[in-house]
């Protein structure tokens, strides 16, 4: 057994044969620390606010809840046979797929209708799914907003309500939508509410006890995970030895898998070019990279054609990706909160993996504070210890058009404020 389980087998749980099978067949045996604690609660009808990162196995546990609900609950009098009565929300495409898979994967015996719904494409073919009728509907905020205000589908019948990764809901600005959503789902007393964040800051608990059943807050320390499944590690170079100190650490290490992660898009082309140009192929994941391109690179770096993965913040939130054995901070964050969601992307569902941050002249002041929140400092590496050589020159990323005009079906999960005004028309005459 994992050290990064528990002793609590999902078969001493009270849960429905349906999913005690599909749990046999995708091979799930133990808890996570997260699913022992919260899921005895989720099962005796307690709403529960959580906190834990991505990878601690959060999704199986408020999924197990809400098909126990569906399953063990008869549908409400209102319920028409085609209105959903499970509400996953997540902040972006990803998740929300991940989600939509890790639900299907359960969902084997169980035969529940499960719709998917996120912005960047299929928006017909995602409503005639939800038209067609839905049990489980989980999407992203701005996609399913448009849907419910053209009647596509109503929250009357809900019995049960997720929010994942509500700290990012808050970063991405989808609050107001969210908002929206839990006050039009039934009272918090009708239905089973579950909250799941890195973070349980103030204003994510005061979002969890204004819309939620008195929530049993349940605790995965962020410090305690990272200590536990993933080596740590902070180098102090100098600005312009970075380069040359990345580059000296993949020729050691040679790691198969990696995300280094980085500030600006600007960096981020750099840092792309250096890898390129010195015999590492790298996928390159910024905020501008459009959605097609976007989902066609992270298949390419999943399926392992690309081994290194060059993304900011704001591209690499809620990314899923299986077997990433290294994290590179190679700019140091300037949010202790997004430290913790990087390492996050290693050693997820049990697996160990490694995180090395560089804490440069530019950035290094935000250390203190990544230590005080995860509750440990990180061992110190010395740069001295590497041979770093001279790179060749970096190889410049090719130009990428402009962003499309945002259209009247909606976004989906990734909005961007700021370009709204910038494609505003003008009115001057």
């Amino acid at each position: 057994m994992s050290t990064h389980l528990t002793e609590h087998a999902f078969s001493s749980l009270p849960l429905h044969e349906t999913l005690q099978k599909g749990l046999q067949s995708a091979g799930f045996e133990f808890c996570t620390p997260i699913q022992a604690q919260s899921l005895p609660l989720l099962l005796a009808g307690k709403d529960v606010a959580g906190q834990a990162q991505t990878g601690t196995g959060k999704t199986i546990a408020f999924l197990l809840a809400t098909f126990q609900r569906l399953l063990t609950t008869e549908p409400p009098k209102n319920w028409n046979g085609k209105q959903p009565r499970a509400f996953i929300l997540a902040p972006t495409r990803e998740l929300a797929n991940q989600i939509a898979k890790d639900a299907i994967l359960l969902n084997k015996e169980a035969n529940l209708r499960i719709v998917v719904a996120y912005g960047g494409k299929d928006y017909d073919k995602q409503k005639t799914a939800i038209t067609d009728g839905v049990d489980i509907l989980i999407g992203t905020p701005g996609r399913l907003l448009d849907y419910h205000k053209q009647h596509v589908f109503n929250l009357k019948s809900v019995q049960a309500v997720v929010l994942d990764e509500a700290d990012r809901m808050f970063d991405l600005g989808f609050i107001k939508d969210v908002r929206y959503f839990l006050r039009r789902v039934p009272a918090p007393t009708e239905r089973l509410g579950m909250l799941f964040s890195a973070t349980l800051s103030f204003k994510v608990a005061e979002l969890a006890y204004e819309h939620m059943n008195n929530p049993v807050k349940v605790e995965v320390a962020a410090g305690k995970i990272a200590s536990d499944n993933i080596e740590e590690s902070v180098y102090y170079p100098a600005n312009e030895e970075k380069i040359p100190l990345l580059l000296a650490l993949l020729k050691r290490i040679e790691p198969q898998r990696s995300i280094v992660f980085v500030n600006t898009k600007r960096t981020a082309d750099r840092v792309w070019g250096f890898l390129e140009s010195n015999g590492h192929k790298a996928a390159l994941l910024s905020g501008d990279v459009p959605q097609k391109k976007r989902e066609s690179l992270l298949k390419r770096f999943q399926d392992g054609e690309f081994p290194f993965l060059v993304a900011t913040d704001v591209a690499a939130r809620g990314l899923h990706i299986p077997a990433v054995s290294h994290v590179f901070n190679y700019d140091l964050p300037q949010d202790a909160e997004d430290y913790v969601h990087r390492i996050g992307r290693t050693a997820r569902a049990g697996a160990s993996g490694v995180a090395i941050t560089f804490a440069c002249e530019d950035y290094a002041f935000t250390l203190p504070d990544i230590e005080a929140y995860i509750k440990h400092k990180l061992p110190v590496a010395a740069t001295s210890d590497e041979q770093l050589e001279q790179p060749q020159p970096a190889k410049r990323p090719e130009k990428r058009p402009p962003p499309p005009r945002r259209n009247k079906q909606g976004d989906g999960g990734n909005r961007n404020h700021s370009s709204r005004s910038r494609y505003k028309p003008s009115h001057k005459k």
